[in-house]
């Protein structure tokens, strides 16, 4: 049975193992865990032993904009709508302001336009030694 939770403050970082696959160098599971402790708002997938099988977080002025720069679901857990509920909890925490973003690669968007997203222009940088920490 999968639970969802938006309480950082109990999650640790050896729940958090297994993500990241395929990135080049990806993030600790510590580094994870402090970016879901330092984001506006962050939710967790939880298996009933424990272990963390899908998160998502934002970042955002509070105000009137937030950016989404994570959404993952383990490999063996896709499929079952977890990716689904944690967007849905995400938007529901961002339904007053006036953006949500993301960006994704090009194969990602049919998935997000059917959760009510569109495409818009953007540009981005990637500095993966930062993540070698």
């Amino acid at each position: 049975m999968i639970s969802y939770t938006d309480d950082m403050s109990t999650l640790e970082a050896s729940q958090l193992r297994g993500f990241f696959v395929g990135w080049p160098a990806p993030p600790s599971p510590e580094q994870h865990l402090a970016v879901l402790r330092g984001s506006y708002y962050a939710v967790v997938a939880m298996e009933g032993d424990g272990r963390a099988v899908g998160f998502i977080n934002m970042i955002s002025d509070g105000v009137l904009t937030a950016f989404i720069p994570w959404l993952e679901v383990l490999p063996e857990h896709q499929g079952q709508g977890i990716g689904r509920e944690l967007v849905s909890r995400a938007l529901k925490a961002a339904e007053s302001f006036y953006s949500v973003d993301l960006l994704c690669d090009p194969q990602l968007q049919p998935y997000y336009e059917k959760l009510g997203m569109r495409p818009v222009p953007g540009m981005g940088l990637r500095n993966w030694s930062a993540l070698r920490g």
